[in-house]
């Protein structure tokens, strides 16, 4: 069938096929092996004109593996053969411990294709695929076979999974009946399903970039006042007896910077007033007494205002706050790892505006004003309960919690977040990422737990936007390019990889790539994934559903893979839109016979002049005729339905409908002596119709008690 080569380039070459030989089999795709005395190269081929061929090489058989990548070439009198059957899981991969399979070849007659595990899932990993194309199936299928996979017995696996539809709930809500000792977590902002646990993250493990996103900052004059709500809202959550006096500190300073502000009395008074609101102690609050020589005033009586505008006991004022001003607390750190809420929050940030000056200069006054009145909206808005955690909880505890419940370990934890919009579910999908982040880091044995964060619909959270202007960075960019070091793995599973952030897709060293259509995103692909061919993109075009090409360090060589339907499947098919339309429908509606309508025979005289009917409708038009004319209407072609019966979701009432079951009206035309048409009717019945209106003691394990 090959005659020779006739030329070599880089990456390809040219083979000559037989003058003399009918090819029987489809060569595209197909691969070949280049033989010499010193080598075998694989190669694929992706063109045929004629009798050339074109081959592409893929990479060096040497012993029982291949190599990918080729530095030799074949020579120009190299055999060429077709790969041999015992050949083909060298490419494909072997059914051996630490492989698992992920689905079948289209071209090698259903063939098995293996992943290695420890190059796909110990590297960030991304999906692509146009909508309708198998991406949530694939996804499905690639976790269902790992879970299958007895060899693997993934128990001690951590997956997170951010869904923004809750259409995994379906695949994996049975995963214990693969494995008792495998279990699936729900947990949804959607509280009125019933199907999840609420989810509920603690405000106190927020730090100050997480709180600068949550209430939307965009300026860097805003993150001091963040650090310094954060701080004090540290301060006010203790009680102990250097706490106390740090507040006293905290109140005094911040009473004598408005006393020696130019403001009037009244002004000064009520700042001071909202200070002891927002924070208050046994030495400062309103009832507070403030001894003076040979008497005693109430702490609010000091803020009497004289005739001339100024405090009364001003001079008693000054003495008793500055005796709390010491400059042993210019230092003071607050102990950390204590609860406090959203509330306190807002007490925080209230002192820091007022006690701090930023609501009195103009430059601030904006930035200010802004993270007060998105504090407090966030307080009284529906997010809220998302924040409404009772006790303390470090972030291990709290990161165990999710994934350890009741003597059981939860292998997915799918976090659902339809039920919020989008910014809101993007600043949580990145808190949640950076803890997990966080912990891993803190590990003394770097990697010894690892974390797997599976995105659907990224674009939605992975995007280039403000943080790495604001904070010097982007968790995702983060994880992206440290996280594999850690064990804190990406997978990314988008439509329109064109919206993802550039630097979080480059780090991605495994694909799994449906059909995508979309030029944007072809273009896109081709420039932002390392290693790509024009070969491979080419190739995704003419995908067909739940078929994908997979390529990276998972495989040996760029593979079309067909994969099963996943077993359930996930929530993410079309909508059977026939089904619905005819549910609890006894039978097809009956159409009787339709007969096109022919106007009745007239018997008279009629000149020949006389003009004659117009061309028969259900209306007639009658031009002149004479005056003992009748013509009679044909009966209308009706449908026989029966009235739909819907569920207690709809609302049914009756209206009327003249033509319900087939009732008919019959109209009368006679033609009166003045030559003028007359129409009777006969009224008709009313009829009801329907209107629907680890192990090491040094480390955390996350493994059941």
């Amino acid at each position: 069938m090959f005659d020779k080569i006739t030329y070599i380039s880089d990456d390809s070459c040219t083979v000559r096929l037989k003058e003399d030989q009918e090819i029987t089999i489809n060569l595209m795709n197909l691969h070949l092996v280049f033989e010499d005395d010193t080598k075998k190269i694989l190669a694929e081929v992706d063109d045929l004109d004629g009798k050339d061929l074109k081959a592409r090489f893929l990479g060096e058989i040497v012993g029982d593996k291949l190599i990918g990548g080729t530095i030799r070439k074949p020579s120009m009198d190299a055999k060429i053969r077709v790969i041999d059957k015992s050949e083909i899981p060298l490419i494909t991969g072997s059914d051996t411990t630490g492989y698992m399979k992920l689905g079948t070849s289209p071209f090698y007659d259903g063939f098995p294709v293996y992943l290695d595990v420890n190059s796909f899932f110990s590297n960030h990993f991304a999906i692509f695929g146009n909508t309708g194309s198998g991406k949530s199936c694939g996804t499905t299928r690639l976790f269902q076979n790992m879970f299958h996979d007895q060899r693997l017995n993934p128990y001690k696996a951590n997956i997170f999974i951010f869904d923004s539809s809750g259409e995994y709930y379906n695949a994996f809500s049975n995963l214990n009946t693969i494995n008792p000792k495998f279990n699936y977590r729900y947990i949804s902002t959607n509280e009125s399903d019933g199907l999840g646990e609420k989810l509920r993250l603690p405000v106190y493990l927020l730090n100050k970039d997480d709180l600068a996103l949550l209430l939307q900052c965009t300026n860097h004059s805003q993150l001091p006042i963040i650090e310094r709500m954060l701080k004090l809202a540290l301060v006010f959550s203790q009680n102990d007896l250097e706490a106390d006096s740090y507040k006293n500190y905290l109140i005094a300073k911040a009473i004598m910077t408005i006393l020696y502000t130019n403001e009037t009395a009244p002004n000064k008074r009520n700042e001071i007033f909202s200070i002891l609101a927002s924070c208050s102690t046994k030495e400062f609050n309103l009832e507070a007494p403030v001894q003076g020589i040979g008497y005693v005033r109430k702490f609010r009586e000091c803020f009497l205002i004289d005739n001339s505008g100024n405090f009364t006991e001003s001079v008693l004022l000054t003495e008793y706050v500055n005796s709390f001003i010491k400059d042993e607390f210019e230092n003071y750190e607050p102990k950390t790892g204590v609860y406090y809420d959203l509330d306190t929050l807002e007490k925080a940030l209230n002192f820091t505006l007022i006690s701090e000056g930023w609501l009195r200069n103009e430059q601030t006054y904006g930035d200010s004003v802004t993270i007060r009145v998105r504090l407090h909206a966030l307080i009284t808005s529906e997010n809220a309960k998302y924040f409404d955690v009772k006790e303390y909880m470090s972030l291990e505890k709290y990161l165990s919690s999710l994934l350890i419940k009741d003597g059981r370990k939860y292998q997915i934890v799918n976090i659902n977040l339809n039920d919020i919009d989008d910014e809101f579910a993007k600043v949580l999908t990145k808190i949640y990422s950076r803890l997990i982040f966080d912990f891993a880091k803190g590990l003394k044995t770097r990697g010894s737990i690892p974390f797997h964060i599976v995105l659907e619909e990224a674009h939605r959270y992975i995007q280039s936007d403000h943080d790495r202007f604001l904070f010097g960075y982007n968790i995702f960019e983060r994880i992206a390019k440290e996280g594999r070091k850690y064990g804190v793995i990406l997978g990314i599973i988008t439509q329109r990889p064109v919206e993802l952030s550039d630097n979080v897709i480059s780090q991605c060293t495994n694909f799994l790539i449906f059909k995508i259509n979309h030029p944007m995103d072809i273009d896109y692909i081709r420039k932002t994934i390392p290693h790509i061919t024009d070969d491979i993109i080419e190739k995704q075009k003419s995908l067909q559903a739940g078929t994908c090409l997979g390529f990276g360090l998972g495989f040996r060589i760029p593979l079309i893979v067909r994969m099963e339907m996943p077993d359930p499947a996930p929530l993410s098919g079309n909508c059977d839109v026939v089904k619905i339309w005819n549910e609890g429908n006894s039978s097809a509606p009956v159409v009787q016979e339709s007969v096109a309508p022919v106007v009745s025979e007239v018997t008279m005289s009629v000149p020949e002049t006389t003009p004659v009917i117009s061309e028969p409708i259900i209306q007639p038009v009658v031009s002149e005729t004479p005056s003992n004319a009748v013509i009679e209407i044909p009966k209308v072609p009706t449908i026989d339905t029966e009235p739909e019966k819907f569920d207690d979701s709809f609302i049914v009432r009756e209206t009327p409908n003249p033509t319900q079951n087939g009732i008919q009206e019959i109209a009368e035309v006679k033609i009166n002596e003045q030559g003028m048409s007359e129409v009777e009717t006969t009224p008709t019945p009313e009829a009801p119709s329907l209107v629907i209106e680890d192990d090491d003691d040094d480390e955390p394990s996350f493994n059941e008690e």
